[in-house]
């Protein structure tokens, strides 16, 4: 009575698309409750769903050929597009700041872990294809990984002669290394540099205030400078050689009334204005014209008004704030803008993206105006747009199948399934967006986006690596493939924590965060977060984790092609 229940569930060898479906949802769900089981502060996350694809694989769950390989990749893609959306902006604005110490360090332990991969394929005479897996699973390099497998999979098209080893062993085998080799060092690099976490913390937040341009501050400012008096804003701006700080508000003297001044608006004594900026220019602003106010009504809501509004119509998108000039167009100032976690300053040459969200200052009337053509539907933003998502990713197809010709080497290099994504992604996401395509995806979506796509990866790696992981652990001696990971693994990391503390001097917040994104390891990630009880680690993470992916999908790619 049950067969058909039992015909789902059971084993075997030639599975349909129905019993492929039962198979990788099995390993995504329960991979999923396993990666929450926690041994101290330490659990595997979503990685645990290549494990129970490998429990499967091994007992006899199959999924059919086409269906695997299809899951597979397009879980690669949406994982790495997701990436590169989220951290996009951020990516690109820190190479003003650390970023570019931040991924010298970073891709310098890529390379090194790279040097390594074929001194061990050299002198063990490991094969390339399974030097390649114990690369990329000793430093948990998911793209590293499907790059490899794709450029093999070329090769065997042109070659059909040859036959290759599957990397997705040796990469499985040594996985594990790789998650608990960082915590391992983390906690060993803490202790041997006796690393005093206050005094980090402390000096940090202290970088981080020095950082003029790390945050927007509004301050209170009473004119008492009878230098500056009947002079407009613009002429008191243009002396003081100060641009980048925006006047939202203006209380005269001995009146309640509050309004937003424009350039041409001249002050008196005892006026108070409302004065946006980075903390330094503000600072240097008011120590010029007078000092700090205290007054309270020109934050009264009465007059004048602040309002949020979120860019969504079409004609407001690529849109500069001077070219919608909506302060003598409706009297109304726009102050700061937000994007993607990050706050600007709302400069004239600022061009807007779909999703910005604007602090407008002004008339509630003009704001009501105004709402109708920048557009403010939250529920708009909540909606996702396929045009964008799907077109982002034939557009990260297509240059990822662009073929690179270089000489003595016997396939095409290609970016790829993974890099291709990525790097779109990332320019998308820096720019905004690409004719009717735009780069705005909301948080929710971006995480459902990333964890779908990795966990259809990874089970789909573990139920075909399965097959004959045991076997294969076997024959090659698993053991010794886990110590030669330790080379990959550990001496690279060493390395970084002792070039970034003594020659960098980089703070062991962000260290910690580096050595995560170096070898992408979100597990890592979320110990060291918790481990060091600060999200600090996460910046650094997203600086290097684009650079470092594309770095190590290059090499592994190189690897195979150079030494096949």
């Amino acid at each position: 009575m049950f067969d058909w229940f039992n015909n789902l569930f059971s084993p075997i060898a030639t599975p349909d698309i129905t019993q492929s479906l039962i198979v990788l949802l099995l390993a995504i769900s329960v991979g999923f409750f396993v990666g929450r089981i926690k041994i101290g502060s330490i659990s595997l996350g979503v990685s645990a769903v290549m494990f129970v694809g490998l429990f499967l694989g091994h007992y006899g769950y199959r999924m059919d050929e086409s269906i695997l390989v299809f899951v597979r990749d397009f879980g690669l893609i949406l994982f790495v597009y997701g990436i590169g959306i989220q951290v996009g902006p951020s990516f690109f604005s820190s190479f003003k700041k650390d970023g570019l110490k931040f991924n010298l360090l970073a891709v310098s332990t890529v390379v090194l872990g790279g040097f390594i991969t074929y001194l061990i394929h050299v002198f063990t005479h490991v094969d390339i294809a399974n030097a390649v897996g114990l690369m990329s699973g000793s430093v948990t390099n998911t793209p590293g990984l499907g790059a490899a497998k794709s450029t093999l999979q070329e090769i065997q098209v042109k070659f059909p002669d040859k036959v290759f080893s599957d990397p997705t062993i040796a990469y499985a085998i040594t996985y594990p290394l790789g998650v608990f080799g960082i915590i391992i060092t983390i906690i060993l690099a803490k202790s041997v540099l006796k690393i005093n976490l206050p005094r980090e913390m402390f000096r940090c937040q202290k970088e981080s205030t020095n950082d003029s341009s790390a945050l927007i501050i509004h301050e209170k400012c009473r004119i008492t400078n009878e230098a500056y008096f009947g002079k407009s804003i613009y002429q008191i701006l243009k002396e003081l050689e100060v641009h980048d700080i925006i006047i939202s508000r203006l209380k005269n003297s001995g009146s309640e009334i509050v309004y937003s001044p424009s350039l041409d608006t001249k002050i008196h004594k005892k006026d108070v204005i409302m004065v946006v900026g980075n903390p330094v220019n503000v600072k240097h602003f008011i120590e010029q014209i007078g000092n700090v106010s205290t007054d309270l009504f020109i934050e009264s809501e009465h007059d004048v008004v602040s309002k949020n509004i979120f860019v969504t119509e079409k004609a407001a998108t690529h849109k500069t704030l001077a070219e919608l000039d909506l302060y003598n167009k409706f009297d109304l100032k726009v102050t700061r803008v937000f994007r993607s976690g990050m706050e600007l300053l709302a400069q004239p040459n600022l061009t807007l993206n779909y999703g910005d969200k604007l602090r407008i200052v002004g008339n509630k009337e003009a704001i009501v105006e105004v709402e109708k053509i920048i557009g403010n539907s939250e529920k708009r933003l909540l909606e996702p747009d396929f045009l964008s998502l799907f077109g982002g990713l034939i557009i990260g197809i297509i240059i990822g199948s662009i073929p690179i010709f270089i000489p003595s080497l016997p396939v095409p290099l290609k970016l790829g399934f993974a890099a291709g994504p990525l790097l779109t992604a990332l320019f998308i996401s820096r720019y905004g967006g690409l004719g009717v395509i735009h780069s705005y995806i909301n948080n929710g979506a971006v995480h459902f986006m990333k964890d779908m796509g990795i966990c259809m990866f990874f089970a789909a790696v573990g139920i075909h690596a399965g097959e004959s992981f045991y076997a294969n652990f076997i024959k090659f001696n698993g053991w010794m493939w886990i110590y030669y990971g330790c080379y990959i693994t550990f001496i690279p990391l060493i390395v970084m924590v002792l070039v970034g503390r003594f020659v960098f001097k980089i703070n062991f917040y962000q260290l910690v965060g580096i050595m995560s994104g170096a070898y992408t390891d979100p597990a890592a990630l979320a110990f060291s977060t918790k481990y060091l009880d600060s999200d600090m680690p996460t910046q650094a993470y997203a600086t290097v984790y684009p650079m470092v992916t594309i770095f190590r999908i290059f090499i592994a790619q190189m690897l195979i092609l150079l030494l096949v």
